[in-house]
């Protein structure tokens, strides 16, 4: 009888992060740059459950049973949001669609082959330097200069450029001045010239291996993890004036909070059933 309690219990708990999960990704619809969360759930170790007979040749294999649920871990769906225009000179929007031979990507970007290998599409971000020096990586593009010239992010990090170090402008240039050009070359528009900074940015081949710190930006971690510039082989384009939104579908969201709602529902009724039951062993069959 407690088994199930546990069992039911458990079922409760996953369900709450579940939709912890999906709330958090639907107050982010509106974030740029932010990426879905999908909570992965996996049961217990299962229990085999056999019918026993005279002799070990007798015993008939019935099935395994699952004795509970937990929510295992929390994955990021790096897949291409919309894009949307701002016309601001600051902001940066990036598609990519990597193609890696002899691979399709499924809807959820991921190749898996005949040996069950699975194999994420690579993505392309901008590269950061947050204020402990550390690198950091988004696809919210939305930046800005800072009184000193600097290119940074709205919580601060600076933009790093192609030698690997922060964008610096002169502070007399206005940000509306500044033009992307090829090989990401940022131009003066008003003279003409290239201020001599380029955007850094990274092609991370496992995005898997990506943990998010809040203001959309990731930290890599893992070992073997591979990151390189991008090269003209990638297929990838920069576009200025344009911010790239949330890739949550709010459609879906919707029915997976309703049916994390609904499996909650379920477990607590069983929780409050076995609940009931002990109530009566203890009350009514111990006095018998």
């Amino acid at each position: 009888m407690l088994r199930g309690l546990y069992t039911a219990a458990a079922g409760m708990v996953t369900q709450q992060r579940r939709h912890d999960t999906v709330t958090n990704n639907i107050s982010n619809l509106n974030t740029p740059g932010f990426k879905q969360v999908n909570a992965i759930a996996r049961s217990f170790p299962e229990m085999l459950i056999e019918l026993t007979g005279l002799g070990e040749e007798h015993n008939k294999r019935l099935g395994a049973v699952n004795t509970g649920v937990f929510a295992e871990e929390s994955l990021s769906i790096h897949l291409q949001g919309d894009l949307s225009a701002t016309d601001r000179a600051s902001d940066f929007a990036i598609i990519s669609d990597i193609d890696v031979p002899g691979m399709t990507f499924d809807a959820s970007g991921k190749y898996v082959d005949a040996n069950g290998q699975v194999t994420f599409q690579p993505q392309i971000f901008f590269t950061l330097q947050d204020r402990n020096g550390e690198t950091r990586y988004t696809r919210d593009g939305k930046f800005t200069l800072n009184n000193e010239g600097f290119l940074v992010t709205g919580d601060g990090s600076f933009v790093l450029g192609a030698d690997n170090n922060p964008i610096q402008f002169d502070p007399n240039i206005a940000i509306d001045q500044l033009i992307l050009g090829a090989n990401h070359q940022f131009i003066d528009s008003v003279t003409g010239l290239e201020t001599g900074e380029q955007l850094l940015l990274t092609r991370i081949e496992n995005p898997n291996q990506l943990v998010r710190e809040g203001n959309s930006k990731f930290q890599l971690v893992g070992e073997g993890n591979v990151t390189r510039p991008v090269n003209a082989q990638d297929r990838f384009e920069v576009r200025q004036g344009y911010v790239e939104r949330s890739n949550v579908d709010p459609s879906q969201s919707m029915i997976d909070i309703m049916a994390a709602l609904r499996a909650y529902e379920a477990n607590q009724k069983v929780v409050q059933y076995y609940d009931r039951s002990l109530e009566k062993a203890v009350n009514e069959v111990g006095r018998v």
